[in-house]
C-alpha cells in the first residue's frame, strides 16, 4: 500500500509521514535503508559530541532517538495489527532523552543499530496483509493506522537526517571554509 492510502491522514504524524514520497509502504523501507547506508560515517565521527545550540541533541544523541522512537512506534504497530489492544501509555520523548547513554556509543555501532533495526521493522511490515496496515487504534492520543505508523517511521529518519544535514553538516562546512558567522 502507498502513503496516498492513508486515511485518514492522522494529526501529529502527519508531519512525519509527509516526508515521504507516494511509493509503496515497502519500498519507502527499501529507500530509507539505502539513505542510512549511505551516510558518511566520518562526517559523523567527526561531529562526536557537537551541538548546534546548547539544548539540542548531539548527532548520537539524534541517532539513539530515531533507533529508540522506531522500536517504540514498532511495537505499537504489532500490537494494532494483530488487534491486541493494550497499547501502553505514552512516552516521555524528555526522559528518555535524558538517558539515552548514546554519548558512549560509536557512530558507527549506532548506524549498524539503526540500519539492523530498520531491516527488521521492515520486516515486520512486510508480513502485514492490506487489512492488517488498514487496522489502526489511538497512539499518543493520535488515531493512526498501522500503515501510516510505517509511513511515520520513515518520515521520521528524513525529519531528523535532514536536521542534522541543514544543522550539522551545514556548521562543519562553514567551519572548514573559515566561516563564523553560523550560529
Amino acid at each position: 500500500m502507498k502513503k496516498s492510502d492513508i486515511n485518514p491522514m492522522p494529526q501529529y504524524f502527519d508531519r512525519y509521514i509527509n516526508l515521504v514520497a507516494d511509493v509503496e509502504l515497502s519500498q519507502a523501507f527499501d529507500d530509507s535503508i539505502s539513505q542510512l547506508n549511505e551516510l558518511d560515517r566520518n562526517l559523523l565521527t567527526r561531529l562526536d559530541g557537537k551541538k548546534y545550540a546548547p539544548d539540542k541533541w548531539t548527532v548520537k544523541e539524534i541517532l539513539q532517538h530515531i533507533i529508540d522512537f522506531e522500536r517504540i512506534l514498532s511495537y505499537r504497530a504489532l500490537l494494532f495489527a494483530r488487534r491486541e489492544g493494550s497499547i501502553p501509555q505514552g512516552v516521555d520523548e524528555k526522559l528518555l532523552g535524558a538517558n539515552l547513554n548514546a554519548d558512549k556509543r560509536l557512530i558507527d555501532a549506532l548506524v549498524d543499530e539503526l540500519i539492523i533495526v530498520r531491516v527488521s521493522t521492515k520486516t515486520m511490515f512486510d508480513s502485514f496483509d492490506d487489512e492488517m496496515l488498514q487496522t489502526g487504534g489511538t497512539n499518543w492520543k493520535y488515531e493512526i493506522s498501522v500503515l501510516a505508523m510505517g509511513f511515520s517511521i520513515i518520515g521520521h529518519q528524513i525529519h531528523h537526517l535532514k536536521i542534522i544535514e541543514e544543522k550539522y553538516y551545514c556548521r562543519t562546512y562553514a567551519v572548514q571554509r573559515g566561516i563564523n558567522n553560523l550560529r
